[in-house]
């Protein structure tokens, strides 16, 4: 097992970085929250990684005795852990915002793209032409 990467708690508890366990906050300072994952393994969530927003006061959004899920960002020799709350709420992936997928009519398909490549000459046309407007005011002054 690769030591950065991977911590065994107790004789049946892997843990990786990566992984998104459940702990309990023990502790709430200025600067983080400490979370108890298994076993006297303990971590600190730091404040940046509690919310997506601006925290100011950790105490609004966990409690001591709070159980909550939290991601493993890294692992230390001490058996001290990086955790992240608000990684451990975000999806694998983000979502995409435009899937290019084709329909099943072809010729909506064939217009579209002859649209795009004329509206693209169109552009090409009205820059080109603004462009040269533009040279011959400029040469006059």
């Amino acid at each position: 097992m690769d030591s950065e990467n991977t911590q065994k708690l107790s004789n049946e508890y892997v843990i990786s970085v990566g992984d998104i366990v459940e702990g309990e906050v023990t502790n709430i300072t200025k600067f983080g929250a400490f979370v108890r994952i298994k076993e006297g393994y303990e971590g600190l969530v730091h404040i940046s990684e509690i919310s997506n927003e601006f925290v100011t006061d950790i105490s609004k959004y966990v409690n001591v005795g709070d159980k909550i899920s939290v991601r493993i960002l890294a692992a230390s020799e001490k058996n001290k852990l990086e955790l992240s709350i608000k990684k451990a709420k975000q999806q694998e992936k983000d979502p995409v915002l435009f899937l290019k997928k084709k329909t099943k009519n072809s010729v909506f398909e064939e217009m579209m793209v002859s649209f795009l490549k004329r509206s693209e000459e169109k552009q090409i046309d009205l820059r080109r032409n603004l462009k040269n407007k533009q040279g011959i005011t400029k040469k006059r002054k």
